[in-house]
């Protein structure tokens, strides 16, 4: 018991110091990323260095809830896969603790992390988001820092474009200035050019005040409705006054402070709610389109009432009488069906309404009904109809966030774990790449379930936890598999595999041994060697070509090859203890016979249902067709070397005779 207290003491400390590193890389870049988006909004702007601190600090906060599962899956893999790598875990495995026993205080710590990221989601994270989208709001509206360039018109100022062609830094004036003012309309403008000017910002920076030098002042005068100003504008003189000035002074509207929007903005967006709010606006919003779909319901059953009403009586009904054998029919004018009432009539559907009316009212009536369904569709109850619903679908996203994060964390978690201890690869290389490439992967499954969750394609429970639907399954796969010691990650497995998919077969490296116990015995080898013609001789036929017909109909998926490939594994193994070079290099030239990949289809009606099923028929008849033709090639190969190699022994032991 105390072992087992060390051991997890000495996982959490060996877990706990890598969560925090990864944790603040992970936040470190998820904060560059936003710096990234909004630098445009924040630079050139005067902003004072502690209300981008306190930003920042918002954007830090809001960002956990991205960074943390990340820096979990991070973690993990590092952690176990140092374990793995240093041998630690398989000393554990060794002293009878299994990988989820080891896992237990892990699981513990990251259970009680993800209890309070949905805490911190549903307490916190609502006053955060409040204050750091109001802050970036303040800070988007917030005019630009004062600074006109040379040689070119600055247009951040509202209503006004100037030009400045040198400034002196020194004595701080503007020279050849020129103005363009539309603060009083743009027929009123009114153009500005001085030789030269001085800037001032009033002291509560809401205005500037600009001294002008020696210039003209030109004002276009707005056109009145009669009089003597329109005769001449329509005569093509437009109507300006001049002024000539030595000194002017004009002020010019400038807000250069910092204003702090109200919160209060937000507080009626899904961002500023916890659940219990949620719950209360979600409930709130179906009253409302419960109401709305009944107003709806019974608009649709007037205009059905209407056009019920006009709908034509039924034609005569047509009578068939047979008589001496002979068939008559014969219409009765008479017989007419009445129209029923309202009150006792029996379900009519639109369609046989619409059937029975004539051509020339069918076409006006279709007309009418779809002149009313556009504008029952663009009435502004159809358009608070269509609102409330968005509405309702992202408030229902929001409530779901809540929980995929803490869910997100546990599955990052027994995915890390578990893969760190099979891959056994610590530091921040393999678990690195291995965990960008998982959280790529949820990001992007995470991103089209919330898409379609908010537009409405799915429910909203199904889209938000489709991430979580994707990897759960994944480490639960993981963890078996790291828990049973599979080489999940061992390449020389997944090359023999496709070695044996694509028919490429090994190749023997044999060399002669330097110290050999038992020398072969050639009699033996012979003997074996003639019983390996024999058998290559009986399957060699089997593997002929077939037509795809008697493929699938008689199915032959063992047709001898393994006892060849006993036959031949023993003489190799007999004849490695040759001290003769040549003759091991003779054995080398031996295929290794490989063949069965598919499963055995000894089942002669999945067989045929396979056969007739072309599309997965086709493709496994051409490639055991493939595979055939390299056994063939194979087998020859064994057969020839059989010969040669008997033809060598025979040689041998003829010349020790003499």
């Amino acid at each position: 018991m105390l072992n087992i207290k060390r051991l997890y003491l000495y996982t959490l400390q060996s877990f706990v110091p890598v969560f925090i590193m990864t944790f603040g890389i992970c936040l470190f870049i998820v904060l560059m990323q936003f710096l990234w988006r909004y630098v445009e909004d924040l630079v050139g702007k005067g902003i004072d260095i502690f209300v981008l601190g306190e930003l920042f600090s918002y954007a830090a906060l809001m960002f956990i809830p991205l960074a943390l599962p990340l820096a979990i899956l991070l973690a993990s893999l590092m952690t176990f896969g140092s374990m793995g790598e240093n041998m630690e875990l398989l000393a554990v495995k060794a002293s009878g603790v299994s990988l989820l026993k080891t896992m237990r205080p892990l699981i513990i710590f990251v259970t009680i992390i993800a209890i309070g990221m949905f805490f911190f989601q549903n307490e916190a994270m609502p006053r955060v988001q409040t204050k750091f989208y109001t802050l970036l709001q303040s800070i988007k509206q917030k005019s630009p820092e004062l600074d006109i360039p040379e040689g070119i018109f600055y247009n951040d100022i509202e209503n006004y474009n100037l030009f400045v062609k040198r400034k002196d830094k020194e004595t701080k004036m503007l020279h050849e200035v020129m103005i363009y003012s539309t603060a009083n309309g743009f027929d009123n403008m009114a153009v500005i050019v001085s030789d030269s000017a001085k800037m001032l910002m009033s002291v509560n920076k809401d205005y500037l005040k600009m001294t002008l030098y020696h210039g003209q002042q030109f004002s276009n005068f707005k056109q009145s409705q009669g009089g003597g100003m329109m005769g001449t504008a329509a005569a093509g003189m437009a109507p300006f006054s001049r002024e000539n000035f030595k000194t002017k002074e004009i002020v010019i509207p400038f807000d250069a402070n910092f204003n702090r929007m109200n919160e209060s903005s937000l507080s009626d967006s899904r961002l500023s709610k916890n659940i219990s709010q949620l719950e209360s606006a979600i409930d709130s919003m179906r009253h409302e389109l419960d109401s709305l779909n009944a107003s709806d319901k019974k608009g649709i059953l007037s205009n059905f009432n209407t056009f019920r009403n006009q709908a034509p009586e039924r034609p005569p009904v047509r009578e068939v009488k047979v008589n001496d054998g002979k068939v008559h029919s014969q219409i009765s004018a008479t017989k007419l069906l009445k129209r029923p009432s309202l009150k006792n009539a029996p379900p009519i559907s639109p369609d046989s309404i619409v059937r029975n009316l004539p051509a020339s009212l069918r076409g006006s009536l279709i007309s009418t009904a779809m002149s009313q369904a556009d504008a029952t569709r663009f009435s502004n109850q159809a358009f608070f109809k269509t609102d409330t619903q968005k509405k309702l679908r992202s408030y229902k996203v929001e409530w779901y966030q809540k929980f995929t994060i803490s869910l997100a964390c546990l599955i990052f978690f027994f995915i890390g774990a578990p893969l760190g201890a099979i891959i056994r690869k610590g530091g921040l290389g393999m678990p690195v790449v291995i965990s960008v490439i998982l959280f790529i992967i949820y990001y992007v499954v995470n991103n089209v379930g919330y898409k379609l969750a908010r537009d409405g394609v799915w429910d909203s429970w199904s889209g938000m936890l489709l991430s979580s639907f994707v990897l759960a399954p994944l480490g639960a796969f993981l963890t078996y598999k790291a828990m049973n010691d599979s080489a999940l990650m061992n390449a020389d497995a997944y090359r023999n595999f496709f070695k044996r998919v694509f028919g490429k077969n090994d190749k023997r490296n044999l060399s002669v041994k330097e110290v050999v116990i038992y020398l072969p015995d050639f009699q033996k080898v012979d003997a074996g060697l003639e019983s390996l013609e024999k058998l290559v001789g009986n399957v060699l036929p089997r593997f002929g070509v077939r037509n795809y017909i008697d493929f699938w109909r008689n199915p032959d998926w063992e047709r001898g090859l393994e006892a060849v490939s006993t036959q031949l594994e023993n003489i190799v193994e007999e004849m490695s203890n040759t001290k003769d070079e040549v003759l091991m290099q003779k054995v080398s030239q031996f295929p290794v016979l490989t063949y069965q990949v598919l499963p055995d289809f000894r089942n002669r009606k999945i067989a045929i249902l396979l056969g007739v099923l072309v599309v997965i028929g086709l493709p496994v008849y051409l490639w055991v067709l493939n595979k055939d033709r390299r056994v063939r090639k194979n087998l020859q190969l064994v057969l020839d070397g059989s010969r040669q190699l008997r033809e060598m022994l025979k040689g041998d032991s003829e010349g020790i005779q003499q």
